[in-house]
């Protein structure tokens, strides 16, 4: 029995597009396997009770089950140490936390991968003139530009030769085309800071790159990285929140600039989101795989379709980010629709492009979510401009992620 109304086409390629992407969905499948498996030792080896769910209250100190949370994403992803909190808004939010705790007035921040995602750049001072800025505290700012939608690893060896106090790795994508960072593209980048200017600290923006390969990056050189639990760091469980993990000195410093110096990590009550913060990190290796196949299987339709795509199918992928180039603004609004009609919320909207502060095209957005922002759900976004590409993302699971996959394509393949 069918659900929904398929146009015989897109039956015809989706079966085509699992048998072209059988042996990549299997990878995924073992990947998933291995890191689920991670984290569950991770859970038993930090001693996780039911008592760890427990709220706290006031100023939070000695709430054990949020240190074993700390230690349960520190051995899962082999830092040092970690601080995991509700109270960080957002990716950025955790970031930038980091950012501030680690830099100092003269020091000199090396961005890697280019000019980074759109909202870390008002935290650096590189677009608007936000008060409290990096810029503003006297904090020196320069880039390697990507080349060729790649690292241009000659000129980041030239820009070593000043010994910033950070190299900074932004390893998803963003509104880019360019490629997400392997662990094996992150380590040679850590590879090459270290033997040429050993003090740099190496920062690494995990967002959307947890739980895809077997190795994170603080474990192939990276000091330091961040990112947020409503990507793939909370399994779709977490309410909100973002962390912290890498070595213990530096995940001290950022506590202090998470709370005050002195009480640090101490201080911080976890109200009625403890037991979702931990199922969340115990179903993150799992979603993120189904966000993973999810996205390969888009791949692999819409290029069966004649579309650009970005990763290709085959492609070993950094991120669970899939850019699709759709050639035309009616294709794009089509696509997000056909997402959106295929979400679990609000599946009856239509979304349609409207202007979005900071951007300079119109922007249509397709998000059916649990958690309002949560990107490892299924979701899509894209700027109506050239070269009109779709950057999509997420799945809970692969079974209901291929159907909305195949509901933006019926959506694509009908219009008259």
């Amino acid at each position: 029995m069918s659900f929904f109304e398929f146009d015989e086409r897109v039956i015809k390629l989706s079966e085509k597009a699992l048998k072209d992407s059988k042996f990549q969905l299997s990878k995924i499948e073992e990947i998933q396997e291995y890191n689920q498996n991670k984290m569950l030792k991770a859970f038993q080896q930090c001693g996780v009770s039911e008592s760890h769910f427990a709220d706290s209250t006031g100023y939070g100190y000695s709430d054990r089950g949020r240190e074993v949370l700390d230690n349960v994403y520190a051995t899962a992803f082999g830092a040092e140490d970690a601080i995991v909190r509700q109270s960080f808004q957002s990716g950025t939010h955790a970031l930038t936390v980091a950012l501030f705790g680690i830099l100092r007035p003269g020091d000199t921040m090396l961005s890697v991968t280019g000019i980074p995602y759109d909202t870390i750049r008002s935290v650096i001072g590189i677009e608007g003139n936000y008060s409290g800025s990096l810029k503003d505290f006297g904090i020196n700012y320069d880039e390697v530009p990507m080349k060729d939608n790649d690292v241009d690893y000659d000129l980041l060896k030239n820009k070593l030769q000043t010994r910033p106090k950070m190299a900074y790795i932004q390893r998803s994508r963003g509104y880019s085309l360019r490629k997400a960072l392997t662990i094996a593209d992150i380590k040679k980048i850590a590879d090459i800071v270290k033997e040429i200017s050993p003090d740099t600290i190496i920062m690494v923006d995990n967002c959307y790159g947890e739980f895809v390969e077997k190795l994170e990056p603080v474990q192939v050189g990276a000091d330091i990285m961040a990112g947020s639990l409503i990507k793939n760091a909370g399994g779709g469980i977490a309410p909100t929140g973002g962390y912290i993990a890498g070595k213990s000195n530096l995940v001290e410093q950022c506590s202090y600039r998470l709370t005050t110096p002195g009480t640090g990590r101490e201080l911080g009550a976890t109200i009625s989101t403890k037991r979702e913060m931990f199922l969340g990190a115990f179903n993150a290796p799992h979603i993120t795989g189904e966000a993973m196949k999810t996205a390969v299987f888009a791949c692999s339709l819409f290029k069966n379709m004649g579309y650009g795509v970005s990763p290709d199918v085959d492609t070993e992928r950094g991120d669970i980010v899939q850019a699709i180039l759709l050639e035309n603004e009616e294709n794009l609004i089509a696509f997000c629709q056909g997402i959106q009609s295929g979400s679990p919320v609000d599946s009856y909207v239509t979304p349609v492009p409207d202007d979005l502060p900071g951007y300079d095209s119109k922007v249509i957005m397709a998000a059916g979510a649990f958690t309002l922002g949560s990107s490892i759900e299924l979701s899509a976004d894209a700027p109506l401009r050239e070269p009109f590409a779709v950057w999509m993302q997420g799945a809970f699971n692969f079974h209901s992620g291929k159907t909305g996959v195949m509901l933006a394509a019926n959506k694509i393949i009908n219009i008259k």
